[in-house]
């Protein structure tokens, strides 16, 4: 699904944080070895797991408290996932009840009877986790390195906070405002709050008119028996399904399963169907928004059935079709007009009956009516349009990629099944993909007659009609006679046990170079489904070549996926969709990178259709117009966005370069003036004078043929140079400046702060590992850090608050960033809690017991790393340019294990200096800061200024 906003990606952030006072410990070791006691002793009566289903690979069980198991071995990974899911989301509030289950999400990571610190274990164990809501589910994942260990603890933690969760009134004190924060971003963005609001007045009475973060008055009033009321109900064995999937041994998962969660009484509650039924729609609604922004944008909602009925694959089918870019009927009536920059549309796939949203971005000195009457008309001609074959296979093809790429990636395939198993049963995965395959040209035109119908639209105004032709919404059939006896089909080919450790995997790593200097890795190994990953990378240019550019090197990296010269713009889609591979296609500077993921079958096709892409785009004047038009409505988008004013504030103050120098960060009025000055003669220059792979560097990793694979990069890119040879620019630290800057934003309800500094450091350097363990336990970890814990858990003032700390490992330039993400209210409170944090660490250090759960966990995180190809594929392309191997990694995590704390504690205070910081801050700080009466219903969910 698209976005209407291309946002400002967030800080990527890890670390923890343990508690101090050891006598915590030992109680809580001593009551973790009382109720394993009492397991034990309950295990003798526990009922053995009733066999279900099996297909594909996937085992369904049923334990004797009603909870059902999905077991899903895949030794080819070197991970397990853990994934609960509870048949609860927003569909199930009730009056005063909406964003509950979201809240209710939270407030699970606050502990339980014997996990009372889940951020803190769950970074200590070095896991990839999360939770999440939606409309008819919540579920709570861990991804983590493959032990027995590990997969105990996340059991016993998922069944203690299944019905031993804290659920406290003082947490919820700080908790609601964090989730109001998180509501708050999303009314930052004008899209996403129309789409809210034309879905809201879609729905009469169904709870799918509800968005899942609830209603702000509902998130500050909640009380906490209600909370615990709602907990107690759905968080309850009968109602979860337990996925375990990676590297297991089936029947011991099993056992353990049992050991953990089969004890957990079946409560005696019954749990009554939904029941509420959307009437028909009677009529084409409007809704109306205004609100501050630098867009337009026009949306459109119409009821579907709900995604287990017979038409709704082929619904999903037309919704592509009629999207898809850039054949699309909206496409083409609205961006190739240039009434609009960008269109969107998807559908959602509920248990109930859902919806289709349709939308397209309109910019402000654009004719809105003009655009929205080609909107409205092209979704009217929707029943009337002839599909074609082509069309239809086309976007079959695409599902067929999607689905494909998911069953290779065991992780990803687990974490989906909970869309499905909120539907009514996982096995419906399945019989959605072969119901996608039987879609006929038949069945395109039938629903789109029988739905796409004015009356059943919301976006115009009320129009009275004589006869009115309404659309009744057929109901979700039985999933059970939907499943009865489904098989499935072969299960996917599974890989080879791998062992991601540097030793074997440098072991394992073949090097070598082409005739023209370019670099190669690969690491051959057998992979679930034949799956495999590259990257290739090339260097370009150098620090006097490429001044001047303005734009035209990120223009032309864009304008890569845009057509070749021999395949236009649609059918080079159409061939990497055939060829099961995803590629992207990014640069800027003196570099342009292509990931490619596909399987082993289809790798050399795949190379030599991005090789045709890299030296050979087509530059079409039409594309450069479309391209255009969108990067200026991307930039219009952000003009009083402050995560964007911020983040560009901010690298500015980091960093000092004349506006002639590549590395310069423009501003978005510079930005959209650079756009102005784009030439397609300018740009095929570059590509002809800079493109070239003298200094490429190439990494495989996966099932492939090596050497076939080196015939091809020979052939295709090892007599390919440009008139221009790259020279490397080094990164020269700079001071930087101790100031603070404050950017007020009208109306925009979330504000950001950026702080940092930079270091004269390589990631060589003596201090570099101590400052690594010192970032992670400040600002890093799940939700863990002491950032974290101060501003997030304890006071409620951050929705998102971490640091980040890197070095160079050519140049002396490193840096130390912070970022919180707040109410700008609030821009006072968060400030001194960020600095007092700061320097508690400067006068007091960390602790011992920080330290070793820091290095546990940050060691574990590193394995789970090396274990994603796509991730270790990216890190040995990196390698090759630094001239390293990955025994570096072995030397460089050997070198943190032997980490004291007074190592740790003295890099921090010689590094961290809050006197040195630079800060920038973001937000409506004119707000005037909400204030309560003292029995003001809000009271017990926190302070009003949150």
């Amino acid at each position: 699904m698209k976005k209407t906003v291309k946002r400002l990606s967030n800080f990527l952030f890890c670390g923890l944080i343990l508690m101090s006072i050891s006598g915590v410990f030992n109680e809580t070791f001593a009551q973790k070895k009382k109720k394993k006691s009492k397991t034990s002793e309950v295990k003798k009566t526990i009922a053995a797991p009733i066999k279900g289903p099996s297909v594909e690979g996937i085992s369904e069980y049923t334990l004797g408290n009603g909870m059902k198991v999905l077991i899903f071995p895949d030794n080819s990974q070197q991970t397990i996932t853990v994934n609960i899911t509870y048949m609860v989301g927003s569909r199930h509030e009730g009056y005063g009840e909406t964003g509950m289950a979201h809240l209710l999400e939270h407030m699970v990571f606050k502990g339980s009877t014997k996990h009372p610190n889940i951020p803190q274990e769950l970074t200590e164990h070095g896991c990839r986790p999360n939770g999440t809501t939606w409309l008819d589910r919540t579920n709570y994942y861990e991804t983590f390195t493959a032990s027995d260990d590990n997969l105990k603890w996340a059991l016993d933690l998922e069944s203690d906070r299944m019905v031993n969760s804290f659920i406290k009134k003082e947490d919820l004190a700080t908790e609601f405002s964090v989730v109001r924060n998180e509501f708050e971003m999303g009314e930052n963005d004008p899209g996403s709050v129309l789409m809210e609001r034309i879905i809201a007045s879609g729905y009469l009475w169904h709870n799918y008119g509800n968005s899942t973060i609830g209603s702000r008055e509902d998130i500050e009033r909640v009380p906490i028996n209600k909370l615990k009321d709602f907990y107690q109900k759905y968080y309850q064995p009968d109602n979860a399904i337990l996925l375990v999937a990676g590297k297991i041994d089936p029947d011991k998962t099993l056992k353990l399963v049992n050991e953990y969660f089969g004890g957990i009484t079946k409560p005696s509650r019954v749990l009554d169907p939904t029941y509420t039924a959307e009437p028909v729609q009677d009529g084409e609604r409007m809704v109306e928004l205004k609100r501050v922004g630098d867009v337009q944008y026009i949306g459109a909602m119409y009821h579907l059935p709900s995604s287990t009925h017979p038409d709704f694959p082929a619904l999903d089918l037309l919704i592509d079709i009629l999207t898809n870019e850039p054949s699309g009927v909206l496409y083409k009536n609205l961006v190739e007009t240039k009434l609009a920059t960008s269109q969107y549309g998807f559908g959602f796939d509920l248990k109930d009956p859902g919806l289709a949203y349709f939308a397209a971005e309109v910019l402000k000195d654009k004719n809105l009516e003009d655009a929205k009457k080609a909107f409205l008309k092209t979704l009217d001609s929707v029943a009337l349009y002839k599909y074609s074959k082509v069309e239809l296979d086309r976007a079959k093809t695409k599902s067929t990629k999607q689905f494909e790429a998911l069953s290779r990636n065991t992780e990803r395939l687990g974490m989906t099944l909970s869309e499905f198993i909120a539907k009514g049963d996982w096995r419906l995965i399945f019989l959605y993909r072969d119901a996608i395959e039987k879609v006929s040209l038949e069945d395109i035109q039938r629903v789109a007659k029988a739905y796409f119908k004015s009356s059943n639209r919301t976006y115009g105004v009320f129009i009275p009609e004589a006869n009115p032709d309404r659309v009744k919404i057929p109901e979700a059939p039985e999933v059970a006679s939907l499943v009865e006896g489904y098989k499935g089909r072969a299960v996917v080919a599974q890989g080879e046990v791998f062992d991601p450790s540097p030793e074997n995997i440098e072991s394992r790593t073949e090097r070598g170079n082409g005739a023209n200097g370019l670099e190669y890795a690969f690491l051959n190994k057998s992979t679930k489904g034949g799956a495999v990953s590259a990257n290739i990378t090339l260097r370009i240019g150098d620090e006097k070549s490429l001044s001047n550019l303005g734009v035209t090197d990120n223009i032309a990296a864009s304008m890569l996926m845009k057509g070749t010269k021999t395949l236009g713009r649609q059918a080079l889609k159409d061939s990497l969709d055939k060829l099961k591979a995803n590629v992207m296609i990014f640069g800027g500077g003196n570099s342009v990178s292509a990931n490619i993921s596909t399987t082993k079958e289809n790798l050399n096709q795949t190379l030599l259709l991005v090789a045709d892409i890299l030296k050979n785009p087509a530059f079409e004047p039409s594309e450069l117009e479309k391209l255009i038009e969108e990067e200026k409505a991307q930039i219009d988008a952000q003009l009083s966005d402050p995560m964007a004013l911020a983040g560009i504030a901010f690298q500015k103050m980091m960093s000092s370069y004349p506006k002639t120098d590549i590395r310069y960060v423009p501003s978005l009025e510079e930005q959209a003036a650079m756009l102005k000055e784009v030439k397609l003669e300018n740009i095929k220059k570059f590509h002809k004078d800079f493109y070239g792979a003298a200094s490429a560097t190439i990494s495989v990793v996966g099932d492939f043929e090596k050497d076939k694979i080196k015939g091809i990069i020979n052939k295709e890119f090892a007599t390919w140079t440009s008139s221009i040879p790259f020279k490397r620019m080094p990164t020269i630290h700079q001071a930087n400046p101790n100031k603070s800057d404050a950017i007020k934003t009208p109306d925009k309800p979330n504000a950001l702060f950026l702080a940092g500094i930079n270091l004269p450091m390589k990631d060589t350097d003596p201090d570099y590992p101590a400052m690594v363990m010192g970032n992670y336990i400040l600002g890093g970890g799940f939700l863990n850090s002491r950032l974290a814990v101060r501003i997030r858990q304890k006071e409620g003032i951050s929705y998102g608050v971490g640091s980040n700390f890197s070095a160079s490992p050519m140049d002396e330039s490193g840096n130390f960033t912070t970022y919180a993400i707040y109410a700008p209210e609030n821009a006072a409170k968060l400030e001194q809690a960020f600095l007092e944090e700061i320097n508690r660490v400067r006068n007091e250090g960390f602790t011992a017991e920080e330290l070793k759960a820091a290095k546990d966990g940050w060691l574990q995180s590193r394995n789970v790393s090396r274990a994603k190809d796509n991730e270790l594929s990216g890190k040995l392309n990196s390698y090759l340019y630094y001239d390293r191997t990955m025994m570096f990694d072995k030397t460089f995590e050997e070198s943190v294990k032997t980490l004291s704390v007074e190592q740790v504690n003295n890099a921090f205070r010689k590094h961290i200096d809050p006197a040195k910081l630079s800060m920038v801050k973001a937000g409506d700080f004119d707000k005037k800061v909400e204030k309560k009466e003292d029995n003001a219903p809000a009271k017990a969910g926190g302070s009003g200024n949150n």
